[in-house]
């Protein structure tokens, strides 16, 4: 009786061990086996390490920007677009993180957790992914940056659709510099960076958009106040110091003049908490934007905790250790130009599988109204008035245009030039869009980023309105 005990004992131990290795197995197979599918030794995927079958990456208007032909990835033809293009849509090798054949890589190559990748091999290819973005626009925005590093982004901001994303330096993947990974000019410093997605940038002049809104919302007789402008102020225990020398002057045109000894007066009257609190509300210090459920991007920063007067001071003209995400200020910028409604950028347009089915449609998805439908008009007038009384509407001819410069001093070397900025969008309901250029290492924002802005919002007049 003893020995059928014991053998009965045997037997429940091993039918436990068998059901936790059961288990152990089951729950690998559910946690690794994308890792597994998509590991580079995957010869339905990879050669020597380089994605070379998987579905079509097109643009928005159908324009294919890389495709599987003769076993390996083919790129659009136009080296332009090529070059314009490849941050976002990524290289065969991974190199690009936040490109869509990484980001996307389970989508493209039709993996799915039901069949592993048993469709690519069934079609002999995966997911074909339309993105919202137009070559052709970001064509123009690549030879505009021209050799300068930076990026430039558009975006509709009624609906959150991102129509051009570029970022530079580049590459062509057909011709790849052999040094690209040994040099150290410093001339490839972030080439497999997408900067529009990833980067982080000191806001200078445009961030005093965010205390002129701050100040909006705080200050009840922000528009009667006067400001005298000697060249410099006294703040605290320092200076802040003016690009010009403006006189007495009012909120307008302290904004017209982008005067620093303005926005230092009206940072300090306004106090570390409420300008904080300004820029939270539109997406700083958060955990950053995540595009179409995929791609990362960094967090717009500006802490104050231990900010002095001074400290403030410069914080409110876009300087002390405030850093913008261009993707992010984008969007904090289009919800001003969507009646102060904040939408979520996107990039994907539509997933669809070989045999035609529809996996995925891209949907306009509110982010919330980051400022006050009144505000937002006013802050609407201001920057429409920027560009009437300072930049000029024949730089923007037709498109009731807004927007705000920024020169942002990166370093305190003599011999570093400053990074040029430009925000801005159209007011026509026909044009939709709005923009950031980033050009770093510049002499000014009005000889670099303001003209890239031109020409690129010029192409999509051009292309949009008929």
């Amino acid at each position: 009786m003893k020995s059928i005990s014991r053998r009965a004992l045997v037997l429940y131990l091993i039918i436990i061990l068998f059901l936790a290795g059961s288990g152990l197995l089951f729950f690998n197979l559910i946690t690794h086996s994308e890792e597994w599918a998509m590991n580079k030794a995957n010869k339905h995927l990879y050669t020597s390490g380089s994605l070379t079958t998987a579905g079509d990456i097109l643009d928005i208007n159908g324009k294919v920007l890389v495709t599987t032909k003769d076993g390996s990835r083919s790129y659009n033809e136009d080296k332009s677009i090529r070059l314009g293009t490849l941050h976002t849509v990524g290289d065969s090798s991974g190199y690009i993180a936040s490109g869509v054949q990484t980001a996307f890589k389970d989508e493209i190559t039709g993996y799915s957790l039901k069949d592993g990748v048993y469709n690519l091999q069934r079609y002999g290819k995966g997911n074909d992914i339309t993105l919202t973005l137009n070559a052709e626009i970001c064509k123009v925005a690549y030879n505009a940056l021209g050799n300068y590093k930076g990026t430039v982004g558009v975006m509709n901001y009624k609906t959150g659709e991102l129509i051009c994303v570029v970022s530079t330096p580049t590459f062509d993947v057909y011709n790849k510099p052999k040094d690209i990974n040994t040099d150290t000019s410093g001339k490839y410093e972030g080439i497999y960076m997408n900067r529009f997605f990833s980067g982080l940038y000191t806001p200078g002049s445009t961030f005093k958009i965010i205390t002129a809104a701050c100040a909006i919302e705080n200050i009840p007789d922000i528009y009667e106040k006067e400001f005298v402008c000697k060249g410099k102020i006294q703040v605290g225990e320092g200076y802040v110091i003016c690009s010009g020398t403006h006189g007495k002057i009012n909120f307008e045109e302290a904004l017209n003049n982008s005067c620093n000894c303005a926005f230092a007066k009206i940072a300090e009257t306004l106090g570390n908490d409420a300008l904080t609190k300004t820029a939270e509300r539109i997406g700083f210090n958060s955990s950053g934007l995540v595009i179409s459920n995929k791609i990362n991007c960094s967090k717009s920063k500006l802490d104050l905790s231990d900010a002095k007067l001074l400290d403030l001071g410069w914080a409110g003209i876009g300087q002390y250790t405030t850093l913008i995400n261009p993707c992010q200020m984008l969007t904090a910028i289009s919800s001003i130009a969507n009646n102060g409604m904040a939408v979520s950028p996107y990039l994907v347009s539509q997933i669809q599988s070989p045999d035609g089915k529809v996996i995925l449609n891209g949907e306009t998805q509110q982010l919330g109204q980051y400022f006050a439908e009144m505000n937002a008009t006013k802050l609407n007038n201001l920057l429409r008035s920027n560009v009437k009384n300072r930049y000029g509407d024949n730089l923007f001819p037709s498109m009731e245009m807004c927007g705000k410069t920024g020169t942002a001093e990166i370093s305190d070397s003599e011999d570093a030039k400053p990074n040029g900025l430009f925000v801005g969008y159209s007011q026509r309901d026909d044009m939709p869009f709005a923009i950031i250029v980033i050009v770093e290492n510049t002499n000014s924002s009005m000889s670099s980023a303001v003209p890239i802005a031109s020409k690129v919002m010029k192409a999509i007049k051009t292309e949009y309105i008929k």
